[in-house]
């Protein structure tokens, strides 16, 4: 019995030293890591790995580090999470100072400089953050910085501007990942300039010149991409020529919903779009948007363009002849008798074609009916910042980043208005001092009587 309990003894010990060689040899051989924050935050985010597996090539990313200090470990520790996802993403370390004239020739002046190299093209990083290093591997998708022209002079949403209507908030992020927005003034330009990929044209607030509409046509019937935000208070700016190119026809009044009120909205003329038609652009888009004001669109099928619904209004929506009162916005009726339109309505298109230019292979444009919802007002709610950016990759023909995801960490900012505010202060400040001294009374007491 006295030796079956030591062989017992022994052998356990023998399998206890087994099994944690096993395990190291295991963890040699495979990784297994997990990452439970909130979106994954400590690891590579959704939109990272969807950029990543847009890569259908080699990507070398090569590092100007002095090997001197812990630069290198920080980089390589860094991009192993895009190795991971990415295994034939190759990283290379070079000395900056072996050849201080081959640096000066390639223009390295940060030590630490990373130089991101795929299918040719390269994109030079002097930040290493993962928002750096995705924006990096989108630009080169691209292949090239795209150059979108925002036609200006006739009251237009600046793409540059901070105020509340102009565009800046979106075409800065947009920029980030290989966007390029200049000014087209017609003053100055009698023609869209050649190079240009896309033209917007957002919600001028006068008629355009003749001679602006002849050269927004011409860009159109050479194969030109364009995006026309039209607002239903724009009235008539001598657009029917483009809409005529473009075999879209811009209804009257102002389209409202009824069934807004279910969801809380006040005002009808804000729509609120949660289900979206078949439609490349939104293929997969799961975020409500809304928009302000809504002018409702029609097919006339000239052109030769095929024309796919991108927005749509509810079946209790119509397009609104009469004035509101912004007092009392809900206190309207369909009109039968002075010929409102009754509907589902479409507030926006996608256009397509073969394209005229022997160049290009396709011609795309969208128009919509309300240019608000890209607006730095409006750009923050819902979905409309992410619809906005599918877009222009659609517009541009980089449909490897029309549905790359777009969703932050849901608890990186604390939302709370001034009330809830007071609460909070009251509860830490005042209620919860109080709780602790009655369980601290309570404790006492009952220690007396025991």
């Amino acid at each position: 019995m006295k030796w079956s309990g030591h062989l017992d003894g022994w052998l356990f010990t023998l399998l206890l030293f087994v099994g944690a060689g096993a395990i190291g040899y295991l963890g040699t051989r495979y990784a297994h890591v997990a990452d439970w924050t909130a979106n994954g935050r400590v690891s590579l985010s959704p939109q990272s790995r969807a950029v990543l597996s847009k890569l259908d090539g080699p990507v070398e990313i090569v590092s100007y580090a002095s090997p001197q200090g812990d630069l290198r470990a920080q980089v390589a520790g860094f991009l192993q999470r895009y190795r991971q996802a990415k295994p034939d993403l190759a990283l290379r370390f070079v000395d900056p100072q072996q050849d201080p004239a081959r640096m000066r020739e390639l223009g390295i002046a940060v030590d630490g400089e990373l130089i991101l190299h795929y299918r040719g093209h390269e994109q030079r990083l002097t930040e290493l953050s993962e928002a750096s290093v995705t924006n990096a591997l989108e630009r080169l998708i691209r292949g090239n910085d795209r150059i979108v022209a925002f036609v200006t002079g006739d009251g237009e949403r600046l793409p540059g501007g901070q105020g509340k209507p102009d565009m800046g908030t979106l075409m800065g992020q947009l920029a980030q990942s290989g966007l390029r927005a200049v000014p087209l003034s017609f003053a100055q330009a009698a023609a869209v300039p050649q190079g240009t990929d896309l033209v917007v044209l957002a919600s001028p607030t006068v008629a355009l010149p003749a001679g602006a509409v002849q050269a927004l046509v011409a860009y159109v019937q050479d194969g030109g991409n364009l995006l026309w935000l039209r607002d239903p208070a724009d009235g008539d700016l001598g657009l029917d020529p483009l809409a005529k190119a473009l075999g879209v026809q811009v209804l009257p009044g102002v389209l409202v919903d009824g069934s807004g009120a279910a969801l809380g909205l006040a005002d009808p003329r804000l729509l609120a779009v949660a289900q979206y038609p078949p439609n490349p652009i939104t293929r997969g888009f799961q975020l409500a948007t809304r928009f302000p004001q809504v002018a409702a669109l029609a097919r006339t099928g000239a052109g030769g363009w095929t024309a796919t619904p991108l927005l749509r209004s509810s079946a209790q929506s119509w397009t609104e002849f009469h004035a509101i009162d912004s007092a009392h916005p809900s206190e309207i009726r369909y009109d039968d008798a002075a010929g409102e339109f009754k509907g589902p309505l479409d507030f926006g298109l996608s256009l397509d074609r073969l394209s005229p230019s022997p160049d290009k292979r396709e011609q795309r444009a969208v128009v919509v009916g309300d240019g608000d919802f890209l607006s730095n007002a409006y750009l923050g709610t819902g979905g409309n910042r992410a619809l906005g950016e599918r877009i222009f990759n659609w517009l541009l023909g980089d449909d490897a980043l029309v549905d790359l995801p777009r969703q932050g960490v849901p608890d990186r900012v604390l939302r709370i208005d001034q009330a809830e505010l007071n609460l909070v202060s009251l509860g830490f400040m005042l209620v919860l001092p109080l709780l602790l001294l009655a369980i601290g009374g309570l404790i006492a007491w009952r220690r007396r009587r025991a």
